[in-house]
């Protein structure tokens, strides 16, 4: 009778704790799921110059004295990154950033805001090679960014070609897709095409309902 009861519970443990093995383990998987899942392109906001519209233009001196243009005609397109020393995600997309910047042959200018001791702390963490590191609440204004990271792109004669929140490598990208496609971003272009695909179905089941019509007569 014993044994039956200590083996009973020995049974009991085992159980919970591969109940709990089991529960970790989809607690990881559904991180990472809503981590993959992240909406396709970055998130476009309605406020600040729209895409199409010549970019503010801006000419100061960056965190170390260069002096740094941003809008107007340049030899290349120039992705402008809105980031905070105080934004966790913004550190992880600093590394894409560089590497983007590389293999689409970008410009890159950081831009931020806040006091100055941050962004030495910032800057002796984070190595930003040769980009340009502008600290100024006048260019967030100008763009009307609310949220960070923000970033928007700009092509050769300083005209505003995507923009949006950039949480991701994907979402970057997307940006580059966009002014490829010639399109405001990836979601008003999935968008349409949504739209249309709705269209050609009504059309389809319209034209399909009057043969069917018309062969009954």
């Amino acid at each position: 009778m014993l044994e039956a009861l200590l083996i009973s519970n020995i049974l009991l443990w085992v159980t919970a704790i591969a109940l709990g093995v089991t529960v970790l383990a989809l607690a990881r998987q559904i991180g990472l799921l809503h981590e993959r899942s992240a909406p396709l392109g970055a998130m476009v906001t309605d406020t600040g110059p729209e895409v199409g519209d010549k970019a503010p233009p801006f000419q100061l001196d960056d965190f170390f004295g260069k002096r740094v243009d941003i809008g107007g005609v340049r030899q290349r397109d120039t992705l402008l990154v809105f980031l905070a020393p105080s934004c966790p995600m913004c550190n992880k997309l600093l590394p894409t950033m560089r590497a983007l910047g590389r293999e689409e042959r970008l410009d890159v200018i950081v831009v931020s805001d806040g006091a100055r001791e941050d962004h030495e702390r910032f800057l002796r963490k984070h190595q930003i090679d040769n980009i340009p590191y502008v600290v100024s609440a006048e260019i967030g204004i100008g763009y009307r960014v609310g949220r960070v990271p923000y970033a928007v792109l700009l092509d050769g004669q300083g005209v505003i070609r995507a923009k949006g929140l950039v949480n991701t490598r994907e979402h970057l990208e997307s940006l580059v897709e966009a002014k490829a496609m010639n399109v405001a971003s990836l979601q008003a272009y999935l968008k349409e095409a949504r739209v249309q695909d709705e269209e050609a179905g009504h059309r389809h089941s319209s034209e399909a309902a009057q043969r069917s019509s018309a062969g009954g007569n």
